[in-house]
């Protein structure tokens, strides 16, 4: 009996001891379930498609976490319209409401992202305009492209209540604000203080503990994203800037492979530059398997054509599924046929360089015939008889204008220098060349 009791005493204290820090768990875990959640996402560097892939999970993210609020921590100096135009698609689309927090600068295409956000909060250095949309060289677009950007301006500014005059001076100079600018006739840029006073900022932070008191989500679980290295890795790959030139080092390594005897550092480094394009491309999702596929299929080819001639039909066939497999990885096909020719004409160039000034080495080598039939490697057709020249014959057949004639006992294939002789005429040898012997009657 008495043991009985000592076993039952243990259970119950083993009991207690487990019930209480479930208790307690219970409790917190309650607590943490009944706070906000809030997802801090950067928006950092240039805008482009790298970012924008990097966006969609970040928001995919938030939406699977229940988030109660999304705030955009921006310092940017704008980039591309495209990915631009696509983030506030994302914005739009979202029911999560969602602030940008201007930390210090929102330039160019980051000013369009933070007009589309419910709300602006700005550092107290803070800038945010400067939006006018310009093409790869630094220049002012077009005419419909200025349009079409002034319009997406003045909808976002609209979006969320926003007097669009704002808005449209941030990306025409022509628009006259001169209380908020100066000097005149230049892109309007707001500081954080203009940007209070004309609504386009619903409040000023120095920090995040000030954004989060004016949200009113100062006690929220906060939840920060963070740009992967394969993420990081795909923005660069993806930059306008940089597919061409990874485009230009795949094609030359290549070719400097051929030029070169093994596979050594132009191969791997071609070779490296055309998989940084595809796998940064996947990260960013504009490629997919199918891409690699032709890629390899391409390279297959090429290799075939190289080895075992195909009269240029492999050859083409591979390079032409490599060019395939770059346009379905491409976010624009317009733009990657421009990147491939920029890449085809610097390859060109660099080769007949190469070629010119240091000759064929290598795998090229053993493609390109270089040897020569020539006297000096005792390559002799038909011995040249200069003796014959100035020696008096006859024919034997008429020359019409070729013939037989004899010279000395010897019988020859001559062939006049010109018109018909006669059989039995007399004639003189003018030329040798091989076995070529030209006559002419004489006199």
């Amino acid at each position: 009996m008495r043991k009985h009791m000592l076993r039952f005493s243990f259970v119950c204290i083993m009991m207690a001891l487990f019930l209480i820090p479930v208790q307690a768990l219970v409790h917190s875990n309650n607590e943490e379930a009944g706070r906000p959640v809030i997802f801090f996402i950067p928006v950092e560097q240039t805008v482009e498609r790298g970012l924008e892939a990097f966006m969609n999970r970040s928001f995919e993210a938030a939406f699977e976490a229940g988030a109660d609020h999304i705030v955009l921590e921006m310092n940017t100096p704008g980039g591309a319209v495209d990915a631009a135009g696509n983030i506030a698609k994302l914005i739009q689309d979202t029911d999560i409401p969602i602030t940008t927090f201007v930390n210090p600068d929102a330039i160019s295409a980051g000013a369009y992202i933070a007009l589309n956000t419910d709300q602006i909060v700005m550092h107290p250095n803070a800038s945010m305009g400067s939006a006018a949309v310009i093409d790869g060289a630094g220049n002012a677009a077009d005419e419909k492209t200025q349009s079409y950007w002034l319009s997406r301006m003045e909808a976002a500014a609209q979006l969320n209540g926003r007097d669009p005059i704002y808005a449209l001076a941030m990306a025409d100079r022509n628009i006259d604000l001169p209380e908020v600018r100066a000097p005149e006739g230049e892109l309007l840029t707001l500081g954080a203080n203009q940007a209070l006073e004309v609504n386009y900022a619903e409040a000023i932070a120095s920090d995040r503990s000030e954004l989060l008191e004016f949200i009113g989500l100062d006690n929220a679980i906060i939840e920060d994203m963070e740009v992967s290295f394969a993420e990081q890795l795909a923005r660069f790959v993806t930059n306008p800037i940089v597919i061409p030139i990874l485009l230009s080092i795949g094609s030359l390594g290549l070719v400097l492979e051929l030029y070169s005897p093994g596979f050594g550092v132009p191969g791997i480094m071609g070779a490296s530059a055309l998989l940084l394009f595809f796998f940064g491309h996947m990260i960013a999702g504009f490629a997919g398997w199918e891409s690699f596929i032709l890629l390899g299929v391409g390279f297959t080819l090429i290799l075939i054509e190289i080895f075992i001639p195909g009269f240029g039909i492999f050859g083409l066939l591979g390079i032409g599924s490599v060019i395939g497999g770059m346009l379905l990885a491409s976010f624009s096909m317009t733009s990657m046929l421009i990147y491939i020719a920029i890449a085809v004409i610097v390859t060109a160039v660099a080769a007949v360089l190469i070629f010119k000034y240091f000759g064929f080495r290598g795998p090229m080598k053993k493609m390109v015939l270089t040897d020569s039939t020539s006297n000096e490697k005792g390559y002799i057709t038909n011995e040249t008889r200069k003796e014959l020249v100035g020696q008096i014959g006859e024919t034997l057949t008429p020359l019409r204008p070729a013939g037989s004639a004899v010279f000395d006992n010897e019988r020859l294939d001559v062939v006049s220098e010109g018109g018909y002789i006669e059989q039995g005429s007399k004639i003189e040898i003018v030329y040798t060349a091989g076995s070529r012997i030209v006559v002419r009657e004489s006199k």
